[in-house]
């Protein structure tokens, strides 16, 4: 991940499958700058659970080049990449707003983080389990990051512990 330049423009690259890493190293050889929002995926693999790191946009890499200087077809020949996305004969740049939105959310290593860290007081929904899609207001959250939530149950409030995962905000 890198920050963004005066006279650079974000365009999206599609990959090959899998390729995100080789498409990453050889466009940084040739001086291309690259984007690649990931996120945590949890799968279960033979009887485990596993946990990686998957591109945000799987199958889709973003490259900041300056039009004018041109070389957007050696980014389309570069090993890794299918193509640049393009919407006619010449690649389509990407909203600037976007790409600048996602680094903002996103850490060094380019792995997206929670867009708001929760706090007492605030509301949220249950996510999961008996009470999913239950509206609840954070009493506290304990450093082990299970929050304790007051919940409007029967006209009393009712205090449940629950999982941060299983929470969104309101």
């Amino acid at each position: 991940m890198t920050d963004h330049d005066p006279g650079t423009t974000w365009f999206l690259a599609q990959i090959k499958p899998n390729s995100h890493r080789i498409a990453e190293r050889n466009l940084a050889r040739q001086g291309f700058r690259t984007f690649l929002p990931l996120q945590e995926e949890t799968k279960r693999v033979r009887a485990k659970f596993t946990t990686q790191m998957r591109p945000l946009f799987p199958g889709y890499l973003f490259v900041a080049f300056a039009v004018e200087r041109g070389g957007w077809r050696a980014v389309n020949s570069t090993y890794g990449i299918t193509h640049l996305v393009s919407l006619g004969k010449e690649p389509t740049p990407v909203p600037l707003d976007l790409v600048s939105t996602l680094m903002l959310r996103c850490d060094r290593d380019g792995k997206l983080m929670p867009p708001k860290l929760l706090g007492p007081g605030d509301e949220v929904m249950l996510t999961k389990g008996p009470f999913a899609d239950f509206v609840a207001t954070i009493e506290s959250i304990t450093p082990d990051r299970r929050v304790w939530v007051l919940m409007e149950i029967m006209g009393g409030a009712t205090r449940v512990a629950v999982d941060v995962q299983n929470l969104r905000a309101v």
